[in-house]
């Protein structure tokens, strides 16, 4: 899976120097816990650290936010949109907001609940003191939509801003240096060490090979890379690898780990992009073809907590999705019929079946050893009626509400346009919109698409 310049990932996760991180992490991990389960309305903070996140950087970003509160001796805590209700806004009086945007303009899945619910209240904040952090990419028309419509909202709720809203265009550093000087002046704090991103190692392409040979779709191929250091770094099966491109090195491209550690290589799926004009797209087209052997590939990993197995781990697992999105997929589907799951239902689409349907082999073989419990798929350019992964599910739908009632997990990662659209319409009207949103609530409904 391949993102230019998508507003839910923007180039990379921040890292605390070791100790400093360690510390202060340690400290809130440990007052996270003596707080126990309860919900955010009853884990009252000084200062509330609140992250809406699609793959994972405003979490991080929040988890440092709080840290470096922390730091200062502040009383703070980082928590997940989802869990912030009506009760929590009126219980804290100080909360800093870290917002990704998703699409056009919308909430990321963790912000859904709050932004169709809370923000559809009117509900007097004339108590809270707030500031937001607003996450886009200034290429979409509606850039940081979500993070400007928040602060909108608690404007005129009665909300006062400790700063002005910040916004950050790909992650810019200058942006997020902003964020840091106003968070380390609210806790009094000025020897805090920089955020600074993780460096990029250097690999190389140990194989790449055509996978849609006669496609009528643009080329897409599959790459095992090694670390040139031959020690293979850990990783789990959702994370995401991050390429910096000769050509553009200042926004890394980020892609989905198509393998394991265990396979002995970080295995990419990568569609070669064209430009409205003509043009390919840098990243894309040095990693299918530009690169030659032995050049270095300048790359670095990031999890995506949002998008592993994590406690789903156990649970049946509906995978949804279509093109170049089968890469994360099938990471997650390797690793579940490696620990022994077999309980997987796999619905993919793609163009044509004689030249689209990626990695055949292994998945028919999967499916006839009885691992992948149901291969479903639709190719929308094979004749007769346009038929894409949104119809599978319309045509199964008892079977869908099956597994969901047997508390299985829903995995989509694809196109963003079309793609995630209809599945998250089709499983509304199989489902409930009510129950989509609390399978989304409860982590049984995870999205990374693009």
């Amino acid at each position: 899976m391949m993102l230019t310049v998508d507003p839910l990932r923007w180039g990379g996760a921040l890292a605390l120097s070791g100790a400093w991180l360690a510390m202060c992490l340690n400290i809130w991990r440990q007052r996270l816990a003596h707080a126990g389960a309860a919900g955010v309305s009853d884990m009252r903070a000084d200062w509330l650290v609140v992250h809406a996140s699609q793959t994972g950087s405003a979490e991080s970003l929040a988890e440092r936010t709080s840290a470096t509160l922390l730091l200062g001796g502040l009383n703070a805590r980082a928590a997940c949109m989802s869990t912030l209700d009506a009760a929590g806004l009126a219980a804290n009086s100080r909360i800093l907001f870290i917002c990704s945007t998703y699409g056009e303009g919308d909430a990321p899945d963790t912000g859904a609940r709050f932004a169709g619910q809370i923000m559809d209240a009117l509900p007097d904040l004339s108590h809270l003191h707030y500031a937001v952090l607003a996450l886009g990419d200034a290429t979409y028309t509606n850039y940081c939509g979500f993070g400007r419509a928040l602060d909108t909202w608690l404007a005129a709720r009665g909300a006062t801003p400790l700063f002005e809203r910040i916004d950050v265009d790909r992650g810019a550093p200058s942006a997020l240096a902003e964020w840091q000087h106003q968070v380390g002046r609210l806790a009094g704090t000025s020897d805090a060490p920089e955020w600074e991103a993780p460096t990029y190692d250097d690999w190389r392409i140990a194989r790449r090979e055509l996978m849609n040979p006669g496609s009528q779709g643009a080329p897409l191929f599959r790459l095992a890379l090694v670390p040139v250091s031959g020690i293979l770094p850990v990783w789990e099966a959702g994370d995401l690898a991050q390429v910096s491109a000769p050509g553009d090195p200042e926004h890394p491209r980020e892609y989905s780990i198509a393998s394991l550690p265990e396979e002995g290589s970080l295995g990419l799926m990568v569609r070669l992009q064209q430009r409205e004009d003509g043009s390919a797209g840098v990243a894309s087209s040095w990693l299918c073809g530009g690169a030659q052997d032995g050049e270095p590939i300048r790359l670095r990993l990031r999890a995506h907590a949002r998008f592993r197995l994590g406690d789903n781990a156990r649970r049946p697992l509906i995978a949804i999705g279509n093109g170049s999105g089968l890469a994360g997929l099938r990471a997650l589907l390797r690793s579940r019929i490696d620990a022994g799951e077999r309980r997987n239902w796999l619905l993919f689409g793609e163009r044509n079946a004689a030249h689209d349907f990626l990695c055949r082999d292994e998945l028919e073989a999967w499916r006839d050893g009885g691992v992948l419990e149901r291969l479903d798929l639709a190719f929308s350019r094979d004749g007769g009626a346009t038929r894409y992964v949104q119809h599978l599910l319309l045509a199964h739908g008892d079977e869908l509400r099956r597994w969901v009632g047997d508390g299985a997990a829903i995995y989509v990662c694809g196109s963003l346009q079309g793609m995630a659209g209809g599945v998250h319409e089709a499983l509304g009207a199989l489902l409930g919109l009510d129950v989509v949103e609390r399978l989304m609530a409860d982590g049984r409904y995870r999205r990374d698409v693009y």
